[in-house]
């Protein structure tokens, strides 16, 4: 079983998206450790329906839509590591984070601890907006200083190649691509973006 981590910058920089397109070039099964918020579409439904891919079950499903560590509180659930082991499958295995590196699972560990624990490959998607160079520096920086193997950077965005090349440059990471924003997001259109992400520099990590 070969594992590739998907986490990301912040929430909402578009992870999910880049998750499922992953997951299908790759041919890849997918698995959310922890859901957080169960009202709307949860991140395994959005895979399902965008790459058609096999999807593991959560270890983990939070009704509140907020930190892991918060909504596990919220329903007097800890979160341990422990319970968090990678599931042995055939073939690539595509795991998705919540938020950034630095979401709390429990009240004593990061997410970057999970990611450190399992040793696997570590693709970091980072908006191209305003305050990336930040966040990403940041990220970058947390992921190496805890020992993980940072396969690149994945930007989603309008293109500011200005910004992604700082990015690449200053921190010694490899460009992985950039996703535009698709006004209609069906399997079809973002298989068409994928196109332009380096997944063969991914695969070879696996």
């Amino acid at each position: 079983m070969s594992a590739i981590i998907v986490t990301g910058t912040d929430t909402g920089v578009g992870k999910t998206v880049f998750a499922a397109g992953l997951t299908a070039a790759l041919g890849a099964r997918y698995w959310k450790p922890v859901q957080s918020g169960l009202e709307d579409a949860t991140d395994t439904e959005t895979i399902r329906a965008l790459s058609g891919a096999e999807t593991l079950h959560e270890a983990y499903r939070l009704s509140l839509p907020a930190s892991p560590h918060l909504s596990a509180e919220d329903m007097g659930v800890e979160i341990t590591l422990n319970q968090l082991a990678l599931p042995q499958v055939d073939g690539p295995l595509v795991v998705e984070g919540a938020g950034g590196v630095m979401v709390p699972l429990n009240r004593e560990h990061f997410y970057l601890d999970l990611f450190a624990q399992w040793k696997a490959p570590v693709v970091l998607v980072a908006r191209t907006a305003l305050g990336t160079i930040n966040h990403s520096s940041l990220s970058v920086m947390a992921l190496r200083n805890a020992g993980c193997n940072l396969v690149g950077v994945a930007f989603v965005g309008e293109a500011e190649p200005p910004v992604e090349q700082t990015i690449a440059q200053m921190c010694s990471v490899r460009h992985l691509g950039r996703l535009p924003h698709l006004p209609s997001l069906t399997p079809q259109t973002l298989s068409d973006a994928f196109e332009a992400i380096d997944t063969a520099t991914i695969r070879s990590a696996l």
